[in-house]
């Protein structure tokens, strides 16, 4: 399978993570999708794309066959939606581990349990997050790949075959308790959709005033 650059898998990953997260808001418009990959949690690393950035590495996924642009028939506004369901035949939760992968890196078996409770579906139904994984890893063209433990490390992790480093870190002591800091998360990654949320619908509301007065004339 053909590597993804980093700007590519930030912009599918953030497709990916919306669509699950915030359905009301998706398909994504240009807008929403910068600030979906520069938001600082749930990343790594943080990035600060611009919109040409964004636009290019949507046009090159769109060559790929994995995005598309959506254009409303009432609507001013174009949007963009993943289409990896389709193409490579992925489940709701299958996703939500590659989309964890690709905005965060490598990932342990517990940090990837954890951390695609959000998308929501049923990863019992499929042998829990490691059947999803096995699954994943078995595929004609993988899709993921699992890095035994080091020394020096914990855990096993797991990483993402769409491009990207395979090195991984274990997180310092010094950065706080693992409960914690995931809740902190849990709230910042709150308000970053509702600020993302508020922006849409300040979009739809310069929208509908413009039609407005297309409407009333002069």
């Amino acid at each position: 399978m053909e590597e993804l650059t980093a700007e590519e898998r930030r912009v599918l990953g953030c497709l990916v993570e919306k669509e699950a997260t915030t359905p009301e808001q998706y398909p994504l418009s240009l807008n929403a999708l910068v600030l979906a990959c520069n938001q600082s949690t749930n990343r790594e690393p943080v990035v600060v794309h611009e919109p040409d950035t964004v636009i290019d590495a949507l046009s090159s996924l769109r060559e790929r066959k994995l995005t598309r642009v959506m254009h409303p028939a009432h609507g001013r506004v174009t949007k963009y939606r993943h289409v990896l369901d389709e193409v490579w035949a992925l489940t709701r939760e299958e996703l939500a581990v590659v989309a964890v992968l690709l905005l965060r890196g490598p990932q342990t078996l517990n940090e990837l349990r954890t951390r695609t409770e959000r998308y929501g579906g049923d990863p019992a139904d499929l042998g829990g997050t490691e059947g999803i994984l096995d699954r994943l890893a078995a595929r004609p063209e993988p899709l993921v790949v699992r890095i035994e433990r080091r020394p020096g490390q914990r855990e096993e992790r797991w990483a993402s075959l769409l491009g990207g480093s395979l090195e991984w870190e274990e997180p310092s002591a010094a950065a706080g308790g693992g409960s914690r800091r995931g809740r902190i998360d849990e709230l910042e990654a709150t308000v970053a959709e509702l600020r993302s949320e508020v922006d849409e619908l300040r979009a739809d509301l310069a929208d509908l005033r413009v039609r407005l007065g297309d409407l009333l004339g002069p």
